[in-house]
């Protein structure tokens, strides 16, 4: 007999769109012109599949021209997030029965009409969070590749499982879903986080509240939309942006939340963590939290490197979506053998980059994403002026968007700030490493562990990192940065999170509980 799994084609990762196709270019203008007479469109919140409009609202603007207000969202109160939470709870109830194949049957439609909508996403990934085009597509590529895979993996659970048989015993072990869970994605994958954290958890039976960030919430808002037009039934999603400090605690500490998705800041990361494990009244479970929290992430570059590759993954790494990725390489840590000629070339290539309105597609680097980011790298780029020798960039570029140079700062201590601490920004940060024991040594010294590359041409380098490069991703002589659903499972260890391998075989469980049963036979 032939499963559902099995008349399914295998999954294939979406092609990430260079823009060098004149029907792409094209249909990139258009999707931008469409969007942009969007502007100022207000978007409810959505509790039970009601559109309910808030007095108070989230401006999201556009990073590039901040007097552009891409959109204008609701925000929910309290009792707003309350009643959040009770529709997703009652609508558990059923969501929860229906087959495996029916929930993936509305992700997979999801995914069709985010495939047909591309360009529109990605034209409003340009706008409100200032990606550059081929940016905006793969945050976008990544989107429909979680919602393919997860569609997939729900399948795969809900099929026997392996057990080992028993005379005179009929044996089965299944997989049920948890119950209510929060769903907090960040601004910086806008489409791809925020999407595959939902798809996942209601895809395996949950029901959800979802609060994106202020920075995102249009592109959340048109997701939550177009599950709706995919079928997806009243109150499996409840769309409640908001304050993390008015209705953030609020949602993680109820007790009829069974679980948190997370992806954002150490600091927040660890407060929800220390909030959902305090039980409140009423509550009947142990609440689970899957978090991916951020990096200190290294490039080492060995002595015997291809250092034109090896430059030219760094530099990539470090500002690529101006260095706003939690995967970004924050610090190259370099042989000195090679390393005043590494930064020279480092100097040269960064010096090519094009930094202006992402509207422009000849712009690799946009704007960081709000003014209080754009003040935060700032202080950090003084820090490191001090702490070491400014190669290039250091200035705000413009009065009128969130535009950084990209920054590159040199002969930095490995226990430096710029060394230890998260930028989230375009500096970079350059470490001389007496040798290969010492670069290795340098870059586990942080307390994150989430990405990490090595360009070498030896063979026993390689060997060497795998056992002692401590990271949740690990790269060899390419960047650090583009991780593929299915092809690189992405989570870190420490700091950086509870190893949740977001696009890997083992990402569902996290949002599942096995539950034995047994029937003695005869």
């Amino acid at each position: 007999m032939t499963t559902t799994l099995e008349r399914i084609a295998p999954f294939q990762n979406e092609v990430i769109k260079s823009f060098t196709d004149p029907a792409d270019i094209a249909a990139m203008r258009a999707a931008l012109a469409t969007v942009k007479a969007t502007f100022g469109k207000e978007y409810p919140l959505v509790i039970d599949g009601k559109r309910i409009e808030t007095e108070k609202k989230i401006r999201s603007v556009n990073p590039a021209d901040p007097s552009q207000v891409v959109g204008i969202v609701s925000s929910a109160s309290k009792e707003q997030a309350l009643q959040a939470v009770d529709a997703a709870a009652r609508a558990f109830e059923s969501w929860k029965r229906l087959p495996a194949h029916e929930r993936a049957g509305y992700i997979f439609k999801a995914a069709a009409l985010m495939r047909e909508r591309r360009f529109e996403y990605d034209a409003l990934l340009v706008y409100e969070v200032g990606k550059s085009w081929p940016e905006a597509d793969g945050d976008i590529a990544e989107a429909i590749d979680f919602l393919e895979f997860y569609a997939r993996e729900a399948l795969r659970y809900a099929q026997p499982q392996p057990i080992v048989p028993v005379p005179g015993e009929q044996n089965e072990m299944v997989y049920i879903p948890l119950g209510v869970g929060a769903v907090i994605p960040p601004w910086n994958f806008a489409g791809a986080i925020m999407a595959g954290m939902t798809a996942a958890a209601i895809v395996a039976g949950n029901t959800v509240v979802l609060k994106p960030s202020s920075d995102s919430a249009v592109v959340a808002a048109w997701f939550v939309d177009m599950l709706t037009e995919a079928g997806v039934p009243n109150g499996v999603v409840n769309f409640i942006p908001g304050s993390g400090s008015e209705i953030g605690d609020l949602v993680v500490a109820h007790p009829r939340i069974r679980f948190i998705s997370f992806t954002g800041s150490k600091e927040v990361g660890l407060h929800i963590n220390e909030l959902a494990a305090k039980p409140q009244p009423g509550q009947k479970w142990i609440k689970r939290v899957v978090a991916e929290m951020g990096g200190k992430d290294s490039i080492v570059v060995a002595a015997d490197a291809d250092i034109d590759a090896a430059v030219e993954g760094v530099v990539i790494s470090a500002f690529g979506f101006q260095g706003q990725k939690c995967s970004a390489c924050s610090r190259a840590i370099v042989d000195a053998a090679i390393y005043d000629d590494f930064v020279e070339r480092v100097r040269a290539r960064v010096a090519k980059i094009a930094v202006g309105d992402p509207t422009d597609n000849g712009n690799y680097m946009g704007p960081v994403v709000n003014a209080g980011a754009l003040k935060s790298i700032s202080e950090y780029i003084e820090i490191g002026k001090r702490e070491g020798r400014l190669v290039s960039g250091g200035k705000r570029v413009g009065e009128t968007g969130y535009f950084l140079e990209p920054t590159v700062i040199a002969d930095v201590a490995p226990d430096a700030r710029i060394s230890q601490e998260e930028i989230f920004g375009p500096v970079l940060a350059i470490v001389k490493a007496n040798d290969f024991d010492h670069a290795i040594e340098i870059a586990n010294n942080t307390e994150f562990g989430l990405t990490g590359s090595i360009y070498t041409t030896d063979e026993r380098k390689i060997e060497r990192a795998r056992e002692d490069f401590f990271v949740g991703n690990l790269y060899f002589n390419r960047k650090s940065t583009g991780a593929l659903v299915g092809a690189h499972p992405f989570g870190g260890f420490n700091m950086s999170g509870t190893d949740s391998k977001a696009g890997g075989r083992d990402y569902l469980l996290l949002f599942l509980q096995a539950k034995s049963m047994s029937r003695k036979l005869g």
